[in-house]
C-alpha cells in the first residue's frame, strides 16, 4: 500500500511570474485571475491588520457621542471641545503621507508596531486626562501614532498576499472594516457614554492595542529589509507634513470662521506654499518622498481623487445624521449610535459583494455602480424633515449610501494601489489614506458651514431650521458623490491599464 502524500509545505515565496510585495495579476483596473488560499500566518497578518485598522478609524467617530460629558467633566468650552476632535484630525491627516512612506523605509512590522504603541499609550493618557490641555495634546499624539498605524496596516497585506485572489479577499477584508469603522463608532460611542463614562471611548483601545503589540511581534514577519543606502527626504518630509497640517488646520477652522477670515485663508496660503515647495524639492532631490513619477499613473491620480471625493461625503453623513437624531429627534446617545448599525451592516455587505465580483468585473464597474448608488442615497436622504420617520425617511436612502460605499471602496483600494513596487507599498497606502482623510476633512467642514448658513438664514422653529440645513448639506454630499462616479468612468478599461 502506498504511503500518503506529504502534506503541502505553506509557500514561502511567490510565485514565478511574480515579485514578492507587487500586485502580478491584479490590473489597475483591478482584474484578476488565478487561485490561491492564505495559509495560517497570512490569515493571522490579515486578523491583526483590520483588527489595528478598525481601531483607528473608529476613533475618528467614537468621541462624537461622548462630548457633552467631557464638556461637563473637564468644563471646556466650546473651542477647547472642539478641539478634541480636531486635534486627532490634524495628527492624521499631516502625517499620513509621512507615515506610509517610513512603513517603505523602515519596514512595515517596525511602521506598524511603534505606530500601535504610540496609539495605545495616548489612548490611555486620553482616558486619565484631567484637564482639557492634556486631552487635546494626547489626543494629537493618538494622531500621530494613526498616522503611522494606517498606511503600515495596509502595507502589510499588500506585502503579505502576493497572490492575486487572496490579495483581492484580504483587500475586501480590510476595505470593510476600515468603511465600517465610523458607523461601528457611533454606536460603541453611544454604549460606552451611556453606561461606562466618556473615558472608556478611549480606555476601550488599551486592550485591544496591548493584544494587537504582542500577536504582531509574534505573528508578523519582517519581511524584505530596506535597501541599503536609502534615507528619509527630510525636506520634503518636513513641507508635505506642514502644508497638510496646515491645510487641515485652515478647512477646520471654517467651523468656526467664515471662509474669509484670516484664520482660515491664511493657513491655507500657506498651506498651498508650502506643497509647492514639496513639489520643487521632490522634482530636484534623488531620494524623494513621493517621486513624481508615480503620479503619472493616471490610474492611480483618478482613484485617489474618486477616494477624496467619496471621503468628503461620507465623512460629513455620519456627523450630519448624528446631529439630526439628537438635536432634531431628541434621541439618547445610545438610541443614536444604534440606528447607525443597519449603516455598518450595508457596508460590509457592499463590500462582500464587491470582493466576490472584482475578478469578473474589474474594478470600474463597481466603483461607477457604487458611486452612483450613493448619490441616490444622498439624494433621498436630503429630503428628511423635523417630524420624519427613521424607519421610511432615514433607513432606506441611509442604508443605499452606505452600500454604494461598501461597493466602491475595495476597488477603489486595489486601483489606487496596484502595481506598486515593494519600495513603493507604503507610499501607495499613504496617497490613499491621505487622500481619504484629507477629503474627509474638507468635505465635513464645507458641508457643515451649508448647514450652519442654511439654518441661519430659514425661517419656522429650530428644529424645522437645523434640519433644512442638514437637508442642504446632504444635497451639496450628492454632488461630491457625482463628481466621485464621473472620476470611476474617466478610469481605463481592462485593455487600456494593461497596456
Amino acid at each position: 500500500m502506498p504511503e500518503p502524500a506529504p502534506a503541502p509545505r505553506a509557500r514561502t515565496t511567490p510565485p514565478a511570474d511574480s515579485t514578492p510585495g507587487t500586485t502580478p495579476d491584479i490590473t489597475p483596473d483591478g482584474s484578476t485571475d488565478g487561485t490561491s488560499a492564505p495559509d495560517r500566518r497570512s490569515s493571522t497578518v490579515l486578523w491583526i491588520a483590520c483588527a489595528a485598522q478598525f481601531m483607528v478609524v473608529l476613533d475618528v467617530s467614537i468621541v462624537n457621542v461622548a462630548l457633552p460629558q467631557v464638556r461637563d467633566s473637564l468644563g471646556l468650552s466650546p473651542a477647547g471641545l472642539q478641539w478634541i476632535v480636531n486635534a486627532y484630525t490634524l495628527g492624521f491627516a499631516g502625517l499620513l503621507l509621512l507615515g506610509g512612506r517610513l512603513a517603505d523605509l523602515i519596514g512595515a512590522k517596525r511602521a506598524f508596531t511603534t505606530g500601535l504603541a504610540a496609539f495605545t499609550t495616548a489612548s490611555l493618557v486620553c482616558g486619565l486626562a484631567g484637564n482639557g490641555p492634556l486631552l487635546i495634546a494626547a489626543r494629537a499624539t493618538q494622531g500621530v501614532g494613526g498616522a503611522m498605524l494606517a498606511p503600515a496596516t495596509l502595507t502589510l497585506i499588500m506585502t503579505t498576499f502576493t497572490e492575486p485572489r487572496a490579495r483581492t479577499r484580504a483587500m475586501g477584508a480590510w476595505s470593510a472594516v476600515m468603511a465600517a469603522g465610523g458607523a461601528a463608532g457611533a454606536v460603541l460611542g453611544g454604549v460606552l457614554t451611556q453606561y461606562a463614562g466618556w473615558r472608556w471611548v478611549f480606555f476601550v483601545n488599551v486592550p485591544i492595542g496591548m493584544v494587537l503589540v504582542v500577536a504582531a511581534v509574534r505573528s508578523v514577519p519582517v519581511g524584505q529589509r530596506p535597501r541599503a543606502g536609502r534615507r528619509l527626504d527630510l525636506p520634503g518630509a518636513l513641507t508635505v507634513t506642514l502644508g497638510l497640517t496646515l491645510l487641515t488646520y485652515g478647512i477646520v477652522a471654517t467651523e468656526t470662521h467664515p471662509w474669509g477670515a484670516p484664520q482660515v485663508w491664511a493657513p491655507v496660503a500657506a498651506a498651498l506654499a508650502l506643497l509647492t515647495a514639496f513639489a520643487v524639492i521632490e522634482a530636484r532631490t534623488a531620494q524623494p518622498l513621493v517621486p513624481l513619477t508615480i503620479l503619472r499613473r493616471p490610474v492611480l491620480v483618478l482613484a485617489n481623487a474618486t477616494v477624496f471625493a467619496l471621503g468628503a461625503a461620507m465623512f460629513a453623513m455620519w456627523f450630519l445624521l448624528s446631529l439630526y437624531f439628537q438635536q432634531v429627534l431628541l434621541w439618547d446617545p445610545l438610541r443614536a449610535g444604534l440606528a447607525f448599525v443597519p449603516g455598518a451592516l450595508a457596508i460590509i455587505a457592499g463590500a462582500r459583494i464587491a470582493t466576490r465580483l472584482i475578478g469578473r468585473t474589474g474594478a470600474r464597474p463597481l466603483m461607477v455602480l457604487g458611486t452612483a448608488v450613493s448619490t441616490a442615497g444622498f439624494g433621498w436622504l436630503s429630503q428628511i424633515t423635523a417630524d420624519g420617520s427613521y424607519a421610511t425617511d432615514v433607513l432606506p436612502p441611509f442604508v443605499l449610501c452606505t452600500l454604494g460605499l461598501g461597493l466602491a471602496t475595495m476597488p477603489l483600494t486595489v486601483a489606487a494601489t496596484a502595481g506598486s513596487r515593494p519600495e513603493e507599498a507604503g507610499l501607495a497606502s499613504g496617497l490613499v489614506n491621505t487622500s481619504r482623510q484629507v477629503g474627509g476633512a474638507l468635505g465635513l467642514a464645507a458641508l457643515a458651514s451649508v448647514a450652519s448658513h442654511t439654518a441661519a438664514s430659514h425661517g419656522g422653529t429650530a428644529a424645522q431650521a437645523a434640519t433644512a440645513g442638514y437637508g442642504r448639506a446632504l444635497l451639496a454630499a450628492a454632488a461630491f458623490t457625482t463628481v466621485a462616479a464621473l472620476l470611476a468612468l474617466a478610469l481605463p478599461g481592462p485593455r487600456a491599464a494593461r497596456g
